[in-house]
């Protein structure tokens, strides 16, 4: 069964990719003809240091974003997705991992009623060091946001261009994003892909990427659970310090009144203040987030909820 006729945008980060890039090309175009899909290519050469911009200018038809210098994977697939002009947006990897003759196949699943269809690489033909990294990594994200696929790493995914209004790509937040729009409300699904062995160039993750990724986690985490109610976070560990810190006080002044122990010497009466002190500046910053949270829906005339259609029934 062919996938609807719709115009698609193919986006495609690259860093020093010069081996790789113009197989991938011919590939896509393969498969866009195959099909007979109505398409771009857009390639964004994220700071390239060898001849990946070079052999992208012979690139032909091609749409080429080039960075001033390397601002990672992210930032390259946020400047691409806002070029494109598709109404499905498909992004991929560019060493070749990543097989264009699934993009069909993600076109199709998308046509049963999905908003996005994320690649999960089932056997993956990556090192042990960089699958043992990313195991753990996956294991820690379905911990700390469940976003319902097993390999929100794998780059090669659909999506619905409406998905991105509004939306900007930071940090490594890229690997995210299907949790993002599932907390918007988008329906999520994935299938199995393809996955190739890199046979040129290197690989680009490493463990300074494993901790960014970690602190987009930590950010998503947050988004998800208290976006729209900070407060119950900081103001509840706010409550939970200043009990505790009373808790400490109330005990010094039992074992000081009735039992005349002396606790000058004791580090009870210091641990209950800090506490205490703690607890409050957890309070004001929760009134705090809490306010530039609001300023910025405001400021960015979004609301905390996605509207999927508007029925008038008249």
């Amino acid at each position: 069964m062919e996938a609807s006729k719709q115009f698609i945008s193919i986006v495609i980060p690259v860093f020093n990719e010069e081996g790789n890039v113009e197989k991938l090309h011919q590939e896509t175009v393969d498969v866009i003809s195959m099909h007979d899909l109505e398409a771009e290519i857009i390639f964004v050469d994220d700071g390239s240091t060898d001849k990946t911009l070079e052999k992208l200018r012979s690139l032909s038809p091609v749409k080429v974003i080039v960075f001033r210098k390397n601002f990672k994977q992210t930032a390259a697939m946020d400047a691409g997705i806002k070029a494109a002009k598709g109404e499905v947006i498909i992004t991929m990897d560019g060493d070749l991992q990543n097989d264009p003759a699934d993009i069909p196949r993600l076109l199709r699943k998308l046509d049963d009623g999905y908003d996005v269809v994320s690649g999960w690489r089932k056997n993956r033909k990556d090192s042990l060091s960089k699958m043992i990294l990313s195991r753990g990594a996956d294991q820690l994200r379905k911990l700390l946001i469940n976003d319902a696929i097993h390999d929100s790493g794998c780059t090669l995914k659909a999506y619905r261009a409406e998905c991105f209004e509004g939306v900007d790509l930071y940090g490594e937040i890229h690997r995210f994003i299907p949790a993002l729009l599932k907390i918007q409300g988008f329906k999520i699904t994935e299938i199995t892909v393809n996955h190739r062995s890199r046979v040129s160039g290197v690989t680009k993750y490493n463990y300074k990427r494993l901790l960014k990724g970690l602190l987009d986690l930590i950010s998503v985490w947050f988004w998800k659970k208290y976006a729209n109610r900070p407060l119950h976070l900081f103001g509840g560990v706010g409550i939970v310090l200043n009990f505790i810190g009373f808790g400490l006080l109330i005990w010094m002044f039992i074992d000081r009144v009735f039992y005349s122990l002396p606790i000058g010497n004791r580090i009870w009466p210091l641990m209950g203040i800090f506490f205490i002190i703690l607890g409050i500046q957890f309070f004001i910053s929760g009134l705090l987030v809490d306010i530039s949270v609001k300023t910025y829906y405001q400021t960015k005339k979004e609301t905390p909820y996605s509207v999927k259609e508007i029925i008038r029934n008249d």
